[in-house]
């Protein structure tokens, strides 16, 4: 990287109010940050935060341990959109009555523009849906039920 273009950056960063910049160009990276004179103070967050009420409502209808009296549980690994097809114009990937292997493909989860697969964790048959498909989901929600 062209030592003029840190000098450039050095001013930019002086003469703003932001405190860091971080720079790539191919493989080089460049990180400039400002001093600060004060000392760092710890703010407590809080751990959980309240769910929504409709979110509330579903987890008493759905089941949300991973193994119930009623079947085996496939939740979500992450937070994201639940999708039971590859395409909007595929057919899903499993059915309800469909007898499924531990690694099948049962649904994909898309995170950040990520189509994440999720495959089942138990041999069996799918039960239920326990979401609709397009719907937003949370980490660890109750996706599909498998008997």
């Amino acid at each position: 990287m062209d030592i003029r273009k840190v000098k450039k950056l050095i001013e930019l960063l002086e003469a703003s109010d932001i405190a860091e910049i971080e720079i790539k160009e191919g493989e080089e990276s460049i990180r400039i940050s400002r001093a600060s004179n004060s000392i760092p103070v710890a703010h407590p967050v809080a751990a959980v935060a309240a769910p929504p009420v409709a979110q509330l409502a579903a987890e008493v209808e759905a089941p949300t341990a991973a193994s119930s009296s009623e079947g085996n549980i496939i939740q979500s690994p992450m937070v994201g959109t639940f999708y039971r097809a590859p395409a909007p114009s595929s057919p899903p990937y499993v059915e309800v009555g469909q007898h499924i292997k531990v690694g099948d493909v049962v649904c994909i989860v898309e995170a950040m523009k990520m189509m994440n697969q999720i495959e089942a964790d138990y041999a069996g048959v799918v039960a239920a849906f326990l979401i609709d498909d397009g719907e937003p989901v949370e980490f660890d929600q109750a996706l599909i039920r498998i008997v």
